[in-house]
């Protein structure tokens, strides 16, 4: 289904939401987005194993408008259920991240991955078929060799246009514990892999064994007091990368400096307030995703209730805190009841590293503008986007009385929560995955 909407101007130019797809089932509930890295294609992954890729239609001189809408270009299976009968485990197909690599032909190539293997995927095109084979017939089978009194010289024709995706390696059974992060380095040869306890360093061209770059279990689990919760590498040093913890630090490595990067160069952290400690202190102040920013100056984080930007050259506290749902502070015990104070939220840069964006509950979603310090609430729902409908900021009312256009904290759903959100390279266009439904917002076409 296709539905086009905008919303007011706040941050930047009025966008249209451009594309919502329904679903379901649990499968069908989308658990990671992606766009690559000329912002042509987005992919997203789902709880069934299943990758949907999408392809932004060129601009036609007849329906100049048509610019930016992504139509399905691919559909594949890329993880299956698994069962390790050593430790009687159930391993989920569902995809935990999408990473592209950068287009060096015609052909497209990304890793996707489940909770322990990750895939290196090729999608490419194919609009022509070979025929004159001279060892077998058209439809494949071998032909009579006695039978065969001429030469014929294979010839190119026409077909309908394929894509194609195939599995080029599989990197597996190198990780214990569940795989939270890939993440390509900038020499487009390596990437790594980042479980609960331990970071994987692999070359694409070798599946049977990986480096491990950081370690960080215990001789005795019962010592265990954190654990890696997200890494990446850094956009333009392919010997620095960072990873976060469940205590809400983080770590800057450098594998220049040793082989093991249990010893880190920098050790980000900010202290706590005394007056603000809580039962659930820690587990909010776990960090679920970590980013570099594109110039590779600053890093965002994002844990529980805010998002918070900090310069590679200042440890001790962030430059920049934002308050994504501080509202929910006095839900915290029954956020904790249900499981929902354990949610994973990710956030992401614009492409000029002015904006962040992340989500919240309700279908909500918050952008933050760090030159002008504005913010803005906005809704990702079905309701709401009737075609040319403005899709108005959403505010939410704490206590007393409320007005018409607000609403309350309590009638907030928590089961309809955005953990997942991209934005284009170079555009302001945004993919939002709300629960089974993809939304794709763009910039208002003059």
């Amino acid at each position: 289904m296709k539905c086009f909407s905008r919303y007011l101007p706040y941050i930047f130019r009025p966008p249209n939401t451009i594309l919502s797809c329904s679903c379901h089932t649990e499968a069908d509930i989308i658990s990671t987005v992606e766009f690559n890295h000329t912002g042509e294609l987005l992919a997203t992954g789902d709880k069934g194993g299943r990758v949907v890729i999408f392809q932004r239609e060129q601009e036609s001189k007849n329906q100049p408008h048509r610019r930016g809408e992504y139509n399905v270009y691919s559909t594949f299976q890329s993880h299956e259920p698994e069962f390790d009968y050593l430790k009687s485990l159930e391993i989920e197909e569902k995809i935990n991240k999408i990473r592209w690599l950068p287009q060096q032909n015609a052909a497209y190539f990304l890793l996707s991955t489940n909770d322990k293997t990750v895939k290196l995927w090729k999608v490419s095109e194919r609009d022509k078929r070979p025929e004159g084979y001279n060892l077998k017939d058209e439809d494949g089978r071998f032909r009579d060799p006695s039978m065969i009194t001429m030469l014929r010289v294979p010839v190119l024709r026409p077909m309908d246009l394929m894509v194609e995706a195939t599995p080029r390696r599989v990197f597996a059974n190198a990780h214990t514990y569940h795989i939270n992060s890939i993440s390509v380095n900038s020499d487009y040869e390596t990437y790594m892999s980042a479980d609960d306890l331990r970071i994987n360093l692999w070359n694409f061209e070798i599946t049977n064994q990986s480096f491990n770059i950081v370690d960080i279990k215990p001789a005795n689990m019962e010592e265990l007091t954190e654990v890696i919760t997200a890494a990446e590498f850094h956009p333009n040093h392919c010997n620095t990368f960072v990873y976060s913890s469940s205590k809400g630090t983080i770590r800057l490595c450098d594998m220049r400096a040793s082989a093991l990067c249990d010893q880190h160069s920098k050790f980000f952290e900010e202290p706590e307030d005394p007056s603000n400690r809580s039962f659930f202190s820690e587990i909010i102040s776990s960090i679920s995703d970590v980013k570099f920013s594109h110039s590779g100056r600053y890093i965002m984080t994002r844990d529980y209730l805010t998002v918070k930007v900090w310069d590679l050259n200042m440890e001790n506290r962030p430059i920049e805190t934002y308050q994504v749902h501080d509202y929910l502070r006095s839900k915290l015990c029954s956020l904790y009841e249900n499981d929902c104070i354990f949610d994973k939220f990710e956030c992401v840069w614009n492409g000029s590293d002015s904006v962040i964006m992340t989500g919240s509950y309700n279908n909500f979603f918050r952008m933050f503008d760090r030159n002008t310090k504005r913010d803005v609430t906005l809704e990702a729902s079905r309701e709401n986007s009737k075609p040319r409908a403005i899709l108005k900021p959403r505010k939410v009312c704490v206590g007393g009385k409320r007005r018409k256009d607000e609403i309350s904290v309590d009638s907030l759903d928590f089961s309809k929560k955005i953990l997942h959100t991209a934005w284009h390279p170079s555009e302001n266009i945004i993919a939002v995955a709300a629960t089974n439904n993809l939304y794709i917002f763009q910039d208002k076409v003059n």
